[in-house]
């Protein structure tokens, strides 16, 4: 039997953090490897999206968390654990985190990344009114720019189609102005409907 087909039979095809039905992720927990069972979980898109920091935090949506922390696959556990700390401001989550119990090498699986330090702030790009970026998206200046090392200036107003986020940096993205790519701040944008 395949690794996802043991991972259906295993979640009864649900998401094992939040147990939603919908289209199903496989994740392997990092920073392990090598696609075992017990370091492999199915999980939904939003739960994917939040352990990733790829969309606003919905703790409401980590309830369930209760309930996952008691499971005895590997994965579900370190995962619950990081997801627990990152909500320990909310009552419920720091009462569960008081009571789950990972052993000495789940523990340093789950610290290996540091990613249950991070809170539930999310870096994301958003334009000048506050709106979520994404990839592939057209946007509007809303000043007029000097291309720096150009004789292009891009006015007020102008259209930039297809933009490209800039992975490490969310104030900046790329888009094609007058057939040059270049580095546009966020702040100086605003999102096409």
């Amino acid at each position: 039997m395949k690794l996802e087909e043991r991972l259906i039979s295993r979640s009864e095809n649900k998401c094992e953090l939040c147990a939603s039905a919908g289209k199903l992720n496989i994740y392997e927990v990092p920073p392990q490897s090598g696609g075992y069972e017990e370091n492999t979980i199915l999980i939904c898109n939003k739960c994917l999206a939040q352990i990733d920091k790829k969309e606003e935090f919905d703790a409401g949506h980590w309830n369930a968390l209760t309930t996952t922390m008691w499971s005895e696959v590997p994965g579900i556990q370190v995962v619950t654990w990081r997801m627990l700390n990152r909500l320990k401001n909310e009552a419920w989550a720091a009462d569960a985190l008081d009571m789950m119990y990972l052993d000495d090498e789940r523990l340093a699986w789950a610290k290996a990344t540091g990613d249950h330090e991070n809170d539930t702030a999310v870096n994301l790009h958003k334009d000048a009114n506050g709106a979520q970026l994404h990839e592939g998206d057209t946007v509007v200046l809303t000043k007029s720019l000097d291309v720096k090392g150009s004789t292009v200036n891009a006015r007020m107003g102008t259209v930039v189609r297809n933009i490209h986020l800039v992975k490490d940096n969310t104030e900046q993205i790329e888009g094609r102005i007058e057939g040059q790519m270049i580095v546009i701040l966020t702040k100086y944008v605003r999102r096409q409907a």
